[in-house]
């Protein structure tokens, strides 16, 4: 199994360049962000298949100098197994603080980019250099169509693509 997850990290790992040809967030309020997310769409990664419900959790280490991130989803069904992904990521640019660099396991180090936000933080977009992926979050389990427009919009207008964007399962009390 290990060999498996390090296969597909290796992937992931190769197909995530550095080189940048979008526009990320200028200037990122990072104690507004290090929340909990509900992972809205997105283009996923295969350790996110079949996720419904996911939630990402960001939280400070006692020092403040990473970021623990618990990403936890119901495998394949709103009735499925919990599953929980921890990482660990560390902010890259700190006059931004829109770059991070996140761990999800050892030595596997990946760019995180954080494209946009709303200026009220209700909302975020996270992806990476080469566009394969891309993660729009929100505060609450519910984004209004007013909000996921804007979100589609600021993407375009900052060139990351919006192309097989896939909407998360979301089914909360």
């Amino acid at each position: 199994m290990k060999f498996l997850y390090l296969a597909m990290g290796l992937s992931l790992f190769l197909s995530c360049s550095t080189k940048i040809n979008f526009k990320i967030a200028n200037n990122v309020d990072i104690d507004k962000f290090v929340t909990t997310w509900y992972v809205i769409a997105g283009r996923f990664t295969s350790f996110e298949d079949g996720a419904h419900n996911p939630v990402e959790k960001y939280y400070w280490s006692e020092d403040r100098k990473m970021i623990h991130v618990e990403f936890s989803f119901l495998k394949d069904s709103f009735e499925g197994e919990k599953k929980t992904i921890p990482q660990k990521a560390w902010v890259y640019d700190k006059e931004s603080n829109a770059h991070w660099k996140i761990q999800p396991f050892w030595p596997l180090m990946l760019n995180y980019l954080i494209i946009a936000h709303a200026k009220d933080y209700s909302w975020s977009a996270v992806g990476v250099p080469d566009q394969k992926y891309l993660w729009i979050m929100s505060k609450k389990p519910k984004m209004s169509e007013d909000d996921y427009s804007q979100v589609i919009q600021t993407l375009e207008l900052r060139g990351y693509s919006t192309k097989n964007i896939v909407k998360s399962p979301q089914k909360w009390n």
